[in-house]
């Protein structure tokens, strides 16, 4: 079946994590993505395996030579066929070359440009470069997560890309549906800062409200008092020895049930676990006990032990709980496969939802950097074999 964005073509110069996110999202459900990239773009794995073809399936490469004049016109030329144009650099970049708004509008005048910079095009601090990790520092993310002595932590990984990403891929969209409506293109102006900000929750409205200071969570909730309440070692499973469970007692009742599904032990009569107050105020006597019991089972088992008995209770699950013992995501396909030209396919996350008429698909694993030189400037600006091969020589484009 044909799918949602085919016709739509688009020029692709994001790099790293947050722009890739946006851009695969208009690839998985058809638009012609085509990378432009340098010889040397920078490492982040293989481009065959791993985060790679994760990043950037079903996208063509061709390998431009940006500080070049006639690198830059071949671009310009490839915006004047083209429906979009997204770059993640700091605000500066595009300008430098003359490919921002103002000036592909000239050529091409309903035409998308979308910057996903860091803190966007306005303000003092437009020109800053970020990465992942300096915005979650910025917006507060870092402070909000400590180690267990109270140090400051974040998350392991750019969470504040994901964020950034899917606010791309969502934008495009709109502006795509307004073109269609009015025939006018727009410059998007995203800024990542503004898009993490946002997934801050709870926090925000406390300060917005009330202008408290927020501190670190720790294991407490968020929602309402809870006790037990946190994440127990479970008894390892084969050779790993590092699995956990997540329990959350919040009412009298759900205390009841606890109890009753871990077999009434002695110390749950214990009068400083008699009510919620109590269980709070004496939470890491509670953890040490709650966790005696869990310790003795594998992970799984208390967890279906304790939803049975109405009590929540989850698995901690890690990468191989996920990717290969995981039911839900088994039964809906979500892995997909792309394959490699020199071993096995490689498994890259799914579409996470289903087009019933123009459902997305995997096509093509990430491409060599340069891999659809031919195409891009043969089929798509019409360039002979022998003007290409003098563009090779000239070094304003890259095998």
């Amino acid at each position: 079946m044909a799918m949602a964005l085919e016709g739509i073509r688009v020029v692709d110069f994001t790099w790293v994590v947050a722009g890739p996110v946006a851009t695969r999202m208009l690839a998985d459900n058809g638009a012609e993505v085509i990378k432009v990239e340098r010889k040397s773009p920078g490492f982040m794995g293989p481009r065959k395996i791993g985060l790679q073809p994760d990043l950037n399936r079903n996208k063509l490469s061709v390998a431009i030579n940006m500080a070049e004049p006639r690198g830059v016109e071949l671009a310009r030329r490839l915006v004047k066929i083209s429906d979009l144009v997204i770059d993640n650099f700091s605000a500066r970049v595009m300008r430098g070359w003359g490919m921002d708004y103002e000036n592909l509008r000239k050529i091409k005048p309903d035409i998308i440009c979308m910057s996903m910079s860091g803190l966007g095009h306005t303000g003092p601090r437009r020109d800053y470069v970020s990465y992942g990790p300096t915005l979650q520092a910025l917006t507060g993310f870092v402070r909000l997560m400590t180690d267990p002595n109270g140090a400051p932590a974040g998350y392991g990984y750019s969470f504040s890309d994901l964020a950034g990403g899917l606010a791309g891929g969502l934008v495009a969209l709109a502006a795509l549906w307004h073109r269609r409506r009015t025939g006018q293109g727009q410059f998007i102006d995203l800024s990542q800062m503004e898009a993490l900000t946002g997934f801050i929750g709870p926090g925000l409205l406390d300060i917005a409200v009330n202008g408290r200071e927020q501190s670190p969570v720790d294991w407490r909730s968020q929602e309402r008092p809870m006790a037990p309440y946190g994440v127990y070692r479970c008894a390892p499973e084969g050779d790993d020895d590092d699995r956990w469970i997540v329990i959350s007692v919040a009412t009298q009742a759900e205390w009841d049930r606890f109890v009753g599904a871990i077999g009434r032990p002695s110390w749950t009569t214990d009068a400083k676990f008699r009510t919620l107050y109590l269980r709070i105020r004496n939470r890491e006597e509670l953890d040490r006990n709650v966790e005696a019991w869990t310790r003795n089972l594998p992970s799984e088992e208390a967890m279906t032990i304790l939803q049975r008995a109405g009590v929540p209770a989850g698995a901690v699950r890690n990468g191989a709980d996920l990717c290969t013992r995981d039911p839900q995501l088994r039964f809906r396909d979500f892995w997909g496969r792309v394959p490699r030209p020199d071993g096995p396919d490689t498994y890259v996350s799914g579409i996470p939802y289903r087009l019933s008429a123009t459902p997305g698909s995997i096509r093509s694993n990430c491409p060599e950097v340069g891999e659809h030189n031919d195409y891009v400037l043969g089929e798509l600006l019409g360039l002979s074999a022998a003007e290409r091969e003098e563009l090779f020589e000239s070094k304003v484009v890259w095998r």
